[in-house]
């Protein structure tokens, strides 16, 4: 061979080279739909004639939960489904092919509501070529294998609640306030071999059209990559790890190029960690903990994932992939740093703080190469951005719940290899988001009989939109269960018997008695008073705009902006959230100190709320990939 020929054939090998790992994604987007918690309304059993009650406004049959459950819980059990398909038809509707599925897209992973899942995204990859990629959450699969299970709180014939069980004798009945049990198999919990089975299209397994698929088990590389031996190395037998001495459980993490230059990384972040108590048979979901706390599990029982995660990120950098994670836990703090503030307030073991992640977390998987994570499990809208001292950083983006408030998706568009957008989808009007209001009244006439202390607001019934139904959601879950369970008992009923004005004059006045007394004598406080009236004028408060608004108001629009940051404001109103800043700066200006607690827990709370407001933005921004620079872009 000639020289000439020689230099020719180096320079096109170069050239191919150099092709070849050039990243030609542009444009591409992802849309992340987490904890949606599907319910199938209109499933059947397959062992039992059951269908539920009948609706009398469709003249369907429907599976469907009381209002008191959901009412009492951190999400929505039933009108959930049909947001769900219009958040699907939305994400066809804009061209979008690529949907992940951070977790808790079932109810507890019962076989009728996974088979509805399953159903569904068919239905939505047949009709519109949309690829579905799931990762699991602690409601799917509830325990590592099978288990019996069931619900009490279905709604039955006459306002009832209809129990619903997979097994004889897992539940009693009270025939004065329940109907007899149902039983079927259908609503037992399954586990990963089951789960993983009905939804194997969808990302958990390989498939012939995937460029790359591999796991943390995987002994091939994207050099030597072909579909007959992944799939013969993907089966979930060959994907186990000993999370403790003897207890052997599956792990569904994969990783997948469903286009070229773009990877996808699912982590199996469940960790089900075994009793102290057990009768050791490893086989045994009930021998297990939950999998909600995450990633702080993952760094003392499946420390693979890291290393694993660590190779990964290396490889995307070599053959210039644009990396993307996501998985079902948060990996950095998600209360824009105010968890210390919250466990002064709340107490330790409240506001489901035992799920924040340890900063360890956040860093390690920053220093491991991740950039971007797309996390759910909290049911909340917000994002966290941590660098480390080595100059690395990883932007964590909570992704929120269709069946909470606000209802929403994220929206990933990848618009180079070094900028991405993150584009929060609000989901307000829903059709038939009010399909079972009539059964909702019938049940709410049984509860009226029953005399119950606090039964719910039939308010909820006259909203006009799934927007609006989602904010009486928190509005009633705020009153019926977070009030009662969480807060300290002397600030609740200091907060309830309080205006706005009452709140910024007791921030204002300087004098060493206690709120109790303050308000108890305003008579001897006259003076004190009128110095408080005349500062608040001199700062160019305006006394009168806050008397408005009462400490109930103030403290559901809290849990507003903790459940949807920046996309609650207009819920709220720019001149509500101005008095909620000017209380707190008044507050801290104050220079009286004492030990009375609700002092002390107004300015805890008003902290928390102040640092909710001034979080990183959450809602439309972009990241710079070289440098980790978040830009808010919503006008």
């Amino acid at each position: 061979m000639s020289r000439f020929s020689q230099i020719l054939l180096l320079l096109f090998t170069s050239f191919s080279f150099s092709q070849k790992n050039q990243n030609p994604i542009k444009n591409v987007q992802i849309a992340f739909l987490a904890d949606v918690h599907l319910q199938d309304l209109y499933g059947n059993f397959e062992d039992n004639d059951y269908k539920g009650i009948l609706n009398p406004k469709n003249g369907k049959f429907t599976l469907a939960r009381t209002m008191e459950s959901q009412l009492h819980s951190t999400r929505i059990f039933n009108e959930n489904y049909f947001a769900f398909l219009t958040a699907l038809d939305d994400i066809t509707n804009r061209g979008i092919k690529y949907v992940a599925l951070p977790g808790d897209y079932s109810d507890d992973g019962q076989p009728i509501h996974i088979r509805g899942l399953q159903k569904i995204l068919n239905q939505y990859t047949e009709k519109h070529n949309i690829s579905f990629f799931i990762t699991t959450g602690n409601h799917d699969p509830v325990g590592p294998f099978a288990q019996e299970a069931g619900k009490n709180d279905f709604l039955g014939e006459g306002g009832k609640p209809q129990p619903i069980y997979s097994k004889v004798n897992l539940y009693k009945a009270n025939p004065e306030k329940e109907l007899p049990v149902v039983i079927t198999k259908d609503i037992a919990k399954m586990g990963y071999l089951e789960i993983t089975n009905h939804l194997k299209d969808f990302g958990f397994f390989p498939k012939e059209n995937y460029l790359f698929w591999s796991s943390p088990f995987a002994t091939y590389l994207p050099e030597n990559y072909n579909y007959q031996k992944a799939t013969q190395e993907a089966k979930l037998e060959n994907r186990n790890y000993e999370v403790a001495p003897g207890f052997i459980i599956p792990d569904a993490s994969y990783l997948v190029e469903p286009t070229e230059g773009l990877w996808l990384l699912a982590i199996d972040g469940n960790v089900y960690i075994p009793k102290e108590k057990n009768d050791e048979n490893p086989q045994n979901s009930k021998n297990y903990k939950g999998a909600d706390i995450g990633y702080n599990n993952v760094f003392s029982h499946k420390k693979h994932l890291i290393d694993w995660i660590k190779k990964i990120t290396l490889e995307a950098k070599a053959k210039n992939r644009t990396l993307i994670a996501f998985s079902h836990y948060p990996m950095v703090e998600f209360n824009d740093d105010a968890s210390a503030e919250i466990k002064a307030l709340m107490g330790n073991g409240k506001w489901q703080l035992n799920r924040v992640p340890e900063e360890e977390v956040a860093q390690t998987f920053a220093d491991a190469g991740l950039k971007i994570h797309f996390g759910g499990h909290m049911h909340i809208n917000d994002t966290g951005l941590r660098t480390t001292p080595n100059g690395n950083f990883l932007v964590n983006i909570q992704t929120p719940s269709l069946a909470a408030y606000i209802p929403a998706y994220k929206l990933l568009t990848i618009q180079s290899p070094e900028k991405v957008t993150v584009e929060t989808i609000t989901i307000n009007e829903v059709p038939q988001f009010d399909e079972l209001f009539e059964l909702y009244k019938m049940e709410y006439a049984f509860l009226k009989q029953q005399n119950p202390e606090n039964i719910w607001d039939s308010e909820i019934l006259k909203t006009k939109n799934y927007h609006a139904f989602t904010d009486w959601h928190l509005k009633e879950l705020v009153r019926l269960r977070f009030l009662p369970e969480d807060w300290p008992e002397s600030f609740k009923n200091f907060m309830l018997n309080v205006s706005g004005e009452d709140l910024l004059l007791l921030s204002t006045i300087e004098t060493n008695a206690s709120f109790e007394t303050i308000l108890k004598n305003k008579k001897d406080f006259q003076d004190e008073f009128k110095k408080a009236k005349q500062k608040i004028k001199n700062q160019n408060l305006n006394l009168n705009e806050f008397k408005s608004w009462s400490g109930f108001d103030i403290i559901l629009d809290f849990y507003r902006i903790r459940s949807a940051d920046e996309v609650a404001l207009p819920d709220i109103g720019k001149e509500r959230i101005q008095k909620y800043q000017e209380l707190y700066q008044a507050f801290i200006n104050n220079n009286t100190t004492n030990d009375d607690q609700n002092r002390v827990y107004l300015g805890l709370f008003l902290t928390i709320l102040h640092k909710f407001l001034n979080g990183v933005p959450a809602d439309y921004f972009s990241i710079d990939l070289k440098t980790g620079v978040i830009e808010n872009l919503k006008k």
